[in-house]
């Protein structure tokens, strides 16, 4: 087990290294000039050279590669060109708001999908199993920000029910503001016991959490129910239906676990998905988290919070598929000899 955990740290050391040599070389060959961006729009010449010796684009590549691996061994990412800020401090603001959304989207995602999965499979050609696949494939298929100009228009436009954008409404953070402890609203606001902050988080979180989810929950639904069919045509299961096991037991309980493997995959991409799917729906429902960060770094070609960003994202989905690797190895031992 040590071995096969050595053999996917050093994989996940490679795959980062070569990620932090692309997005360093190709920050440096974009026809622009991020100097005169710090500098400012009215910057003298002699302003713009001396914010390039200041951000060290003066220096040949190969030491500016060296300087960028020695600041990210200690957690530099650089100095944003649009902020001004160090990229670490800019990401470290916004990443609770993104990990809370990804969080309630995942626990959607998954509460619905592997349940509805399951059942489809254990009555296939049934209404539930029609439906369920009709909505895994719309999930699967709508385009993210549409479905959000969809759910927005429905829930906002038509029922008044819930918030159009934004964490919280204006008149909370007047008059309940939440103090940021772990900067997870929902978590926050219920440590203070400042309950209407709660209410209003929540509502303002439905929305957009609905529609992050709405890619998972189609994977998990098609995955689960797909894997689940071939379990439950098994030898070992027929055995356990003959001595009159009740279907539900035999499915959650046996079928189920033989599934996890192959479904663990398939969360693992759903994570990483969504930590990168927020930054389209952040931008729908001015949600302030990387998304924005993100999109604000594109138009104004901030490249080290570009390559940042790029390097956190690379990071996660390494993390998640060691993650994986290592419970399905838990699960079945026979990867271990084969990974």
């Amino acid at each position: 087990m040590l071995a096969y955990i050595g053999r996917r740290l050093l994989l996940s050391v490679v795959v980062m290294f070569g990620l932090s040599v692309i997005t360093f070389f190709i920050a440096r060959v974009v026809p622009a000039d991020p100097a005169a961006r710090f500098a400012g729009p009215r910057a003298t010449p002699q302003e713009i050279a001396q914010a390039r010796i200041e951000l060290g684009l003066d220096k040949p590549l190969w030491v500016q590669y060296a300087k960028y691996m020695a600041g990210l061994v200690h957690g530099d990412l650089g100095v944003s060109i649009d902020t001004h800020h160090a990229v670490s401090q800019d990401v470290l603001n916004a990443l609770p708001a993104s990990l809370e959304l990804m969080v309630c989207s995942l626990v959607i995602a998954l509460a619905l999908g592997i349940p509805i999965g399951v059942w489809g499979a254990m009555r296939p050609g049934g209404l539930a199993d029609g439906l369920g696949r009709l909505f895994a494939v719309a999930g699967v298929s709508f385009p993210s920000f549409w479905l959000g100009f969809l759910l927005q228009l429905l829930f906002v436009g038509v029922l008044h029910l819930l918030p159009v954008a934004g964490r919280v409404s204006d008149l909370t953070q007047a008059l309940n503001p939440i103090q940021s402890i772990t900067g997870f609203y929902l978590v926050d606001s219920a440590l203070q016991g400042n309950w209407s902050a709660f209410s209003d988080a929540a509502a303002h979180l439905i929305l957009p959490a609905l529609t992050l989810a709405a890619y998972p929950f189609g994977l998990v639904v098609r995955m689960v129910r797909a894997v689940m069919l071939d379990v439950l045509s098994q030898d070992h299961v027929r055995v356990l239906r003959s001595l009159g096991m009740p279907s539900r037991t035999i499915a959650f309980r046996y079928a189920l676990i033989n599934a996890m493997p192959a479904t663990l995959t398939v969360i693992a991409l759903s994570m990483a998905y969504a930590l990168t799917g927020t930054f389209l729906i952040e931008s729908v429902f001015s949600w302030p988290g990387l998304g924005n960060y993100t999109a604000n770094a594109l138009v104004t070609n901030d490249y080290p919070a570009i390559m940042g960003i790029t390097l956190l994202t690379g990071m996660a989905y390494v993390f998640l598929n060691l993650v994986v690797d290592v419970c399905i190895s838990l699960l079945d031992p026979r990867v271990r000899w084969t990974g």
